[in-house]
């Protein structure tokens, strides 16, 4: 048993607890500039006096961003958030669940085929075409569908369902259960760790997702807040693109001040969700390093 007592063990601790404060100041810094920039005078950060504190405090940022179409953005992202990783879940169960059944009896050729699609793809034109030649563009349906599933969170999911033991599935079978009651009552209750885990995962996901909205949505009112925050941070487009006409009228807010609230505005809801799921992250997580 190590003693936290030894003179070595306590300069050992106190070292580990200042590099570890280090990398966290490290990690946490650029989020905490952008949102001292978002809160501060526009002027003042043109002048570079923002560095480690807001200078004149003001909340005309935000309060411009409420003039604009951020509402109408975050609410498709959150529509898009939802339900995509409703179906990616409900989809990665489906999948999961039969390949840990040895009664199965094409489990071994459908794991192959399943994890080919790993290292293997159509490609983006054969993927766009399908999407096209479904009538999907310029729907959710284009966002949620073509990544209802992924296959590396996928086989994390079956890892853990292969963890329940196999004579508490047998004894529900013997009562009369059939496999989506046992999925259902049994398997997924005991796969609490990895299903929030995995809800994480693809949560995030679909939230920091553009690209496809880039390819898919050609309607503005039905743009995810991130095509908003990449024509702001790429492009400036605030007059058309994010509906902030007339924002930077003054020195007050700037290009600068309204790029920090955006950062601010799209990683907040993660922030949000992240504690709720915080217990389950690291147990989810080592359930799939551990067997598979």
């Amino acid at each position: 048993m190590i003693d936290d007592r030894k003179p070595s063990r306590r300069i050992f601790n106190v070292f580990n607890f200042l590099l570890l404060g280090i990398i966290m100041l490290i990690t946490l810094y650029p989020l905490y500039y952008q949102f001292i920039v978002s809160i501060s005078n526009g002027l003042e950060v043109m002048k570079g006096n923002v560095t480690f504190l807001p200078q004149k405090m003001t909340l005309d940022t935000y309060k411009q961003f409420l003039k604009g179409d951020l509402f109408m953005y975050m609410k498709n992202s959150i529509v898009y958030t939802v339900v995509g990783t409703a179906i990616n879940l409900f989809m990665s169960c489906l999948c999961a669940y039969p390949l840990t059944r040895k009664s199965f009896s094409g489990r071994k050729f459908f794991t192959i085929l399943v994890t080919f699609t790993m290292f293997f793809s159509g490609g983006m034109v054969p993927l766009y075409l399908v999407v096209k030649e479904l009538k999907l563009l310029d729907t959710i349906w284009a966002l949620v569908l073509p990544t209802a599933i992924s296959t590396y969170n996928m086989i994390i999911i079956r890892t853990s369902f292969q963890a329940i033991p196999e004579s508490l599935i047998e004894s529900a079978q013997l009562d009369g259960a059939n496999d989506v009651i046992v999925l259902w009552k049994i398997v997924l209750p005991l796969s609490k760790a990895v299903l929030a885990t995995m809800l994480l995962y693809y949560a995030v996901a679909h939230w920091n997702d553009y690209f496809n909205a880039m390819l898919y949505i050609n309607t503005k009112t039905k743009y995810p807040l991130q095509i908003m925050l990449r024509n702001m941070l790429i492009a400036g487009l605030f007059s058309e693109e994010s509906g902030l006409s007339g924002s930077v009228a003054t020195f007050t807010v700037t290009d600068a001040t309204l790029r920090a609230a955006a950062i601010i505005v799209t990683t907040l809801p993660i922030l949000v969700v992240y504690p709720f799921v915080q217990r389950y992250f690291v147990k989810g997580v080592m359930i799939g390093s551990v067997k598979g």
